[in-house]
């Protein structure tokens, strides 16, 4: 009887431990999956077939701020301009990520400083890119391509990144 009553004892204590362990991985498990859900990510080489590993929300978002950049080549740059119809650098990244309501600072050494950092090798559609010291930026539109609004006497063009002296990048 004694012996009965020991392993009773013994699977009651090995099943609630079973529970409680299994709560606090449940609970290990469960609770930060939703703050995770929450926050969007990708995972490299993984992905959509078709869609690649990048986020689709950043992806929409970092394609309307790249096509509403775009849709501005050939205004004129006006130093200090902030659009719609000319243009400085800061000025371009600016107004671009209001049409996507997203609002930026207004000066280029404040755009870089803003946002998420970024790598030159991670970059997407829709980045803030800065050349020569955060003297000059621009928005990354993907395949290597930079629209930006040079210098005085010039129009917003397109240009291949490596086309001047990348500092830095930022997301917002």
């Amino acid at each position: 009887m004694a012996k009965h009553r020991a392993q009773k004892k013994t699977r009651l204590t090995r099943t609630t431990r079973g529970l409680v362990l299994g709560a606090v991985t449940v609970g290990a498990l469960v609770i930060p999956v939703a703050p995770a859900m929450a926050q969007p990510f990708g995972l490299p080489d993984w992905g959509i077939p078709g869609w690649g590993n990048s986020v689709i929300q950043q992806d929409s978002q970092g394609q309307a701020i790249a096509n509403a950049a775009k849709s501005k080549l050939g205004a004129p740059y006006v130093w200090g301009a902030t659009g719609p119809s000319s243009f400085d650098c800061s000025g371009l990244v600016q107004w671009a990520h209001k049409q996507a309501g997203i609002s930026v600072p207004r000066v280029s050494y404040d755009q870089i400083a803003g946002g998420t950092s970024v790598s030159k090798a991670n970059l997407q559609p829709g980045d803030v890119v800065s050349f020569y010291g955060a003297n000059h930026i621009g928005i990354y539109v993907g395949d290597g391509q930079v629209v930006h609004a040079p210098t005085s006497g010039d129009v917003v063009k397109i240009s291949p990144l490596d086309s001047m002296p990348f500092d830095g990048a930022t997301r917002y």
